[in-house]
């Protein structure tokens, strides 16, 4: 079936989601809309929306100017089975020991790595994206210089891809929590697919907002790659939670936005000790003083 996307562009939130609303009221209708805030510092809000068959581009138009964004840019995307294609597109990643890869890529886990299997329909947080490849980097260290971590926490975990890879590591129970219930329903089915019930528990929670978060703490490794702006939200419980001498692994942060991060977070406790940069995604170690 041919699918048809409208996208544009616009500054704010307010008028992005108003956007949005109007978006579903066109005919004919779409079969999705989406409100996006573009992660560079622009300040600007993508808008988009599916549909089955071809917008009325007038209809966009009228709904451009009313709402200041830029000309929706329609395409027509051809069939394709999503699935197959990621299958194809989704190589195996290898970070350190760990080695990421889909079921159908399973007869390639090199001897002696670390295996974590997401499948190609969950393919959101697989260790392909900088800032998820940083903080496997970034653990894998950590490990080699003979650290042990007794409690681990990641928040906003997505498909609990570190948590699992921590849990690979250390026996005990890693806690892994996310604001989002769908996330978290990806997780589980992530840590059910790699044999990890045992080890790695996923949560719906906001930071450290959950009973268990806060009675486990405090936590010898934190993880946290979200985005700069709830990172530096979440830097004063950072410095209650995390125990002292314990890390945080911080990334979903873009490169010139990593020095901010720094100063938040030695504001409460913590100094830099590494930061590794993939495209333009850093990723943090810090430390709790």
């Amino acid at each position: 079936m041919t699918t048809f996307t409208a996208l544009t562009t616009l500054f704010g939130k307010e008028n992005a989601e108003k956007l949005g609303e109007a978006m579903e009221r066109l005919n004919p209708e779409p079969t999705g809309v989406g409100v996006f805030e573009i992660e560079d510092g622009s300040g600007l809000w993508e808008v988009g929306g599916y549909f089955t068959d071809e917008p009325e581009e007038a209809g966009l138009a009228i709904l451009a100017v009313v709402f200041g964004a830029k000309p929706f840019a329609v395409s027509e995307l051809p069939e394709t089975d999503w699935v197959a294609k990621v299958k194809r597109e989704l190589t195996p990643v290898k970070a350190g020991r760990f080695f990421v890869h889909g079921s159908h890529d399973a007869d390639k886990v090199p001897t002696g790595s670390e295996p974590l299997l997401i499948e190609a329909a969950m393919a959101f947080g697989t260790g392909h994206h900088g800032t998820t490849h940083g903080c496997l980097n970034a653990l894998d260290r950590l490990v080699n210089t003979g650290f042990i971590a007794k409690s681990v926490a990641d928040i906003g975990c997505g498909t609990a891809v570190l948590a699992m890879a921590a849990a690979r590591i250390w026996k005990n129970p890693v806690l892994a929590s996310d604001i989002d219930e769908v996330a978290v329903d990806v997780a589980k089915a992530n840590v059910t697919a790699n044999d990890l019930t045992a080890r790695v528990v996923c949560l719906e929670a906001s930071g450290f907002d959950h009973p268990k978060l806060r009675s486990k703490a405090p936590y010898d490794l934190i993880f946290a790659n979200i985005l700069k702006g709830p990172l530096i939200d979440l830097a004063p419980n950072m410095g209650v939670y995390a125990a002292r001498g314990g890390h945080t692994i911080l990334s979903g942060i873009l490169n010139d936005q990593a020095d901010d991060v720094v100063l938040a977070y030695e504001r409460v406790g913590f100094h830099e000790r590494a930061r590794d940069e993939i495209g333009e995604w850093s990723t943090l170690t810090l430390t709790r003083s």
